[in-house]
């Protein structure tokens, strides 16, 4: 069945701010670079030839056109990206440590994205995808709360794949045990998870890996799970099997969307080759094209407008199989 979007993907659309140095005075320099993890993942699926499209809400200033703009850029969507006259768009403060993790601080209380509203998530508009993406960065406050879960109502009922990130950032809960209820919601709805290391022993409280995942497996069924393993790799669960692709080795600057560019990379190759009988080869494909991308984007600033090209990610693997 044809559908006009590939991908919608629902959630936070913000500013990262990044340090780019120092002025003449001494003072810091920032670079404010267009982000929020649901619209990084629609620039690495639009990078691949996808047809994408976000659902979300940004304010009326500066930033917000910006956003817009950028995403315009990225051939993403932007129908139903809507703006909040009263609220600003939200705003992110990122510190990068000499390893290239990251320290965030936000502004965001509130912030644009946390006012979408049930009445602005639209059936028809949702039908129109074959998957339905999203994190629980839109399930951190009531209203836009409500708003996701109707989301995921609209995407079960019309038969969307799923995709669930749950992008875990400690600061924007009022409390972790909030956030790991919020995190368990998804996971009752969702095809694809993809998961970190971080995470996966936040929410099952187990530290061995297998043990987490075979914790969410029973509980959920989820049929494909992604676990991310940083710099490392990656893993794949699918059918009681465990397929693993080791990551590549690049100089890291900034680890900001690694993780939004490997979960674009794999929702591509899913909507190329389906999900319903995947081989080893292609799970391991599928693994070695989303570390290579997720490694390149550590090797420059910013995420929407530094995607890395296909071109790039095929020679990163060539460069690096032996």
């Amino acid at each position: 069945m044809n559908k006009k979007y590939d991908v919608i993907a629902m959630g936070e659309l913000l500013i990262d701010f990044t340090m780019n140095g120092k002025s003449e005075q001494g003072n810091d320099l920032l670079e404010a670079c267009p982000g929020g993890a649901p619209c990084n993942v629609l620039a690495m699926l639009s990078k691949w030839g996808k047809k994408t499209a976000f659902l979300g809400k940004v304010g009326k200033d500066m930033f917000g056109t910006l956003l817009r703009d950028t995403l315009m850029t990225a051939n993403i969507d932007t129908s139903h990206l809507y703006i909040d006259e009263n609220i600003n768009t939200t705003l992110a403060f990122v510190t990068t440590q000499d390893d290239g993790d990251r320290d965030f601080t936000f502004y965001r209380n509130p912030g644009a994205d946390m006012m979408l509203r049930e009445e602005e998530v639209e059936e028809e508009y949702l039908k129109e995808a074959k998957i339905f993406h999203f994190g629980t960065l839109s399930m951190t406050h009531e209203g836009v709360r409500k708003a996701t879960k109707k989301a995921l109502k609209i995407a079960r009922k019309n038969d969307l794949l799923i995709t669930f990130d749950p992008n875990l950032r400690p600061l924007l809960w009022d409390s972790l045990d909030h956030a790991k209820k919020q995190m368990e919601y998804g996971f009752q709805y969702c095809d694809v998870l993809k998961i970190s290391d971080d995470e996966i022993q936040f929410v099952t409280g187990k530290k061995d890996y297998d043990e987490g995942i075979r914790v969410l497996q029973d509980k959920y069924n989820i049929p494909l799970i992604l676990l991310t393993l940083g710099r490392t790799g990656s893993r794949a669960y699918y059918k009681g099997r465990r397929i693993e692709a080791l990551g590549y080795k690049v100089h890291t600057i900034d680890t900001t969307g690694a993780g939004d560019t490997f979960c674009g990379t794999s929702i591509a190759y899913l909507l190329d080759h389906g999900i319903e009988d995947l081989s080893d080869e292609q799970l391991k494909e599928m693994l070695t094209k989303a570390n290579a991308a997720a490694a390149l984007i550590t090797t420059r600033k910013g995420v929407i407008r530094s995607m890395p090209e296909i071109q790039e990610i095929d020679n990163l693997i060539k460069e690096q199989t032996i």
